[in-house]
């Protein structure tokens, strides 16, 4: 990788339909401008784990499923690197939001090219203190009050989004990603925001 590339975190939680849109889009900046994303793990349960009503989860009615796409990517982050978790993210998030296969943890991995025996680790906590770890990494660089995803690039620190939907291709994302970098670079912008749609996986 040329020294020229800009090193962009963005931390996400698979199961967000939005952040599956938003990594699409840092898909394709990364055909377009010299960035290098770092892909990290933040997690929505954790993040709502005080309320007394997850947001996300309203009825309780998907429990460990929040947490358990979360685990396996810290999983593969720790042993196999941020490229691979790209990688498996690309395959996850396709199976889950693309083709609504939620049984598709571990299928996934094999669509990425890892080892499917990682799966396993998705309905235990072996990998909890390494998921809150990595959000708590993100939100600090934030602040609270946000969600996911969480970006951040070197002089313009980190903020929450873009959420944006459907995901622009080609220089229209690259415009856009131009334009982030603008406006978070203002000293104190602090937020922009309307009516979201329903997510365009298109």
């Amino acid at each position: 990788m040329s020294a020229a590339y800009q090193p962009v975190d963005f931390w996400f939680d698979p199961v967000c339909p939005y952040t599956w849109v938003t990594s699409r889009w840092l898909r394709e900046v990364e055909r377009v401008r010299d960035i290098d994303v770092r892909w990290r793990v933040m997690s929505l349960a954790v993040l709502n784990e005080h309320l007394d009503v997850d947001p996300e989860d309203p009825e309780g009615q998907w429990g460990e499923y929040l947490r358990a796409p979360s685990r396996v990517c810290a999983a593969v982050r720790e042993r196999h690197g941020s490229a691979a978790l790209g990688a498996y993210l690309d395959a996850l998030g396709a199976r889950l939001h693309e083709h609504g296969d939620w049984e598709g943890v571990g299928r996934a991995l094999q669509d990425a090219g890892l080892p499917t025996e990682l799966a396993g680790v998705a309905w235990s906590d072996e990998y909890d203190p390494v998921v809150r770890a990595s959000h708590e990494e993100g939100i600090a660089l934030v602040g609270t009050g946000v969600g996911t995803p969480v970006l951040s690039a070197p002089g313009v620190g980190a903020l929450f989004g873009p959420v944006v939907s459907p995901a622009p291709r080609g220089e229209r994302a690259g415009r856009l990603w131009d334009g982030v970098l603008l406006i978070a670079g203002v000293r104190g912008f602090h937020e922009l925001k309307r009516a979201a749609a329903e997510p365009d996986f298109g």
